[in-house]
């Protein structure tokens, strides 16, 4: 699982022009945690990925062992406004799971996850991995790594979260 990536690009690079991350950062006043800067392109982590690791196999709560836990961004070209995503994957009865969150940017690069971003979950059903299909930045389907067989990869989107102790967050 080391070496996977979340999409057949390894993350496609799409952007959502409609997303106002001032605005959603407050949304539904809801809190958010600091989970990584974006500084010269490059993410760096304000959380551990072991801590995101506990944090992904704690939210799924249920038997996903989550072994990779990353920042990917989402862009359709230089000049659209990046979007990122927290991913966690892992495997569940020897099935590929993966959950994707949206983070919010903020005017200083900072990415936040509040507690109102929804969880898209993949679950595979006879695929050794699934990606994330996307229109603009909104995750809108999944495809298996295999093509036929009966093989498939099911998503299911959650409202809310619960990957930070609201102590650890701000508002």
């Amino acid at each position: 699982m080391g070496a996977c990536e979340t999409s057949k690009q390894g993350f496609p690079e799409v952007s959502n022009p409609t997303t106002d991350s001032e605005e959603s950062i407050g949304r539904l006043d809801s809190p958010s945690h600091l989970v990584a800067e974006v500084s010269e392109g490059k993410v760096q982590y304000s959380v551990s990925r072991e801590q995101l690791i506990k944090n992904f196999t704690r939210q799924f709560n249920d038997g996903t062992v989550v072994d990779k836990a990353l920042v990917r961004k989402v862009q359709g070209n230089a000049k659209e406004k990046p979007v990122y995503y927290l991913v966690g994957l892992g495997l569940r009865n020897g099935r590929f799971r993966a959950m994707a969150m949206p983070l919010q940017l903020s005017t200083d690069n900072s990415l936040y996850l509040t507690s109102a971003a929804e969880r898209y979950v993949i679950e595979s059903s006879g695929c050794q991995f699934c990606f994330f299909n996307f229109e603009g930045s909104q995750i809108v389907g999944t495809s298996c790594e295999e093509s036929g067989g009966g093989a498939s990869c099911d998503l299911s989107v959650q409202q809310n979260n619960t990957f930070f102790p609201t102590s650890n967050s701000r508002k």
